[in-house]
C-alpha cells in the first residue's frame, strides 16, 4: 500500500482502459459519432472508463430507479441503462432535442430505450416534477456546471437511504485549488457544500475529471 499518488500518464491510462471490460460496437460507434459530429463538444461526453464504472456502480447497487441530468449524446445514460433490470428505469433531463436525438438511436440500437424517459426543459425545473419521496437509487450529474447546488438541493431529498448520488467534474481539469472562471469557482464551492452536507457521506476518486460519490444517509 502507498500512500503517494501516481501520476497518470497517457501510457498507463491506456493500460488501465485496456485492463477494463472493453466497450462493444455500440458503444465505440457512439463515442466516434459524437467526436465527428460534435468536435467542439466531445468534451462533454463521458470517458470510456467512467462508462464502464457506471454500469457497474448500477449493477453494484442493484438501483431500479435512476436519475441523470445532462444526458449529451447519450454514452453515460447508455451505461446506467444496461445497468439496470429489465423493469428499471432511468429518467434523462437534458435541454438538447439535437444532442440527445442522438442518444436516442444509440439507446434503440443498445436495445434499452424501453427502459429511459427522457425529459427536455431546464432540470432545475423539471426535477420537481419526480415526486417528492425518497425512492431514487441512483443519480447521476453531469450539467452546466453553475447549476450543481440546484439539482443537489433537488435530488437529495429523493432519493431512498443508502442511494448514490454520483457528480463528475468534480475537478475541473485541477482548477479547483485555483478557479479561472464562474464553472470553476461554481465546481469549488459546490465541492465544499457537498463535504459539509451531514445527510451523505462521500468520496472524491481521480477518475477521468473527477467524480464524486455521495451515499445519502
Amino acid at each position: 500500500m502507498t500512500t503517494k499518488p501516481l501520476p497518470l500518464t497517457p501510457e498507463l491510462h491506456a493500460y488501465l482502459v485496456a485492463h477494463g471490460s472493453a466497450p462493444d460496437e455500440v458503444v465505440r460507434d457512439l463515442a466516434e459519432e459524437t467526436l465527428a459530429a460534435l468536435p467542439g463538444d466531445a468534451v462533454m461526453q463521458v470517458a470510456p472508463e467512467q462508462a464502464s464504472f457506471l454500469t457497474f456502480l448500477t449493477r453494484a447497487l442493484g438501483v431500479r430507479q435512476a436519475v441523470e441530468v445532462g444526458t449529451f449524446t447519450g454514452l453515460s445514460s447508455l451505461a446506467i441503462a444496461r445497468g439496470l433490470p429489465d423493469d428499471g428505469r432511468l429518467t434523462c433531463f437534458d435541454i438538447s432535442e439535437e444532442y440527445t436525438g442522438v442518444a436516442r438511436r444509440y439507446w434503440e440500437r443498445a436495445g434499452v430505450a424501453g427502459r429511459i424517459e427522457l425529459r427536455i426543459g431546464p432540470a432545475g425545473e423539471r426535477l420537481r416534477e419526480l415526486p417528492l419521496q425518497r425512492h431514487l437509487d441512483l443519480a447521476f450529474i453531469d450539467a452546466d456546471k453553475i447549476g450543481y447546488p440546484i439539482y443537489w438541493d433537488e435530488l437529495v431529498p429523493r432519493m431512498r437511504p443508502g442511494g448514490v448520488i454520483a457528480v463528475d467534474n468534480t475537478l475541473r481539469g485541477g482548477r479547483v485549488l485555483a478557479p479561472r472562471d464562474a464553472a470553476d469557482r461554481a465546481i469549488a464551492a459546490f465541492n465544499d457544500q457537498v463535504l459539509a452536507d451531514v445527510r451523505v457521506e462521500t468520496v472524491m476518486l481521480p477518475i477521468a475529471d473527477g467524480v464524486t460519490l455521495a451515499r445519502v444517509l
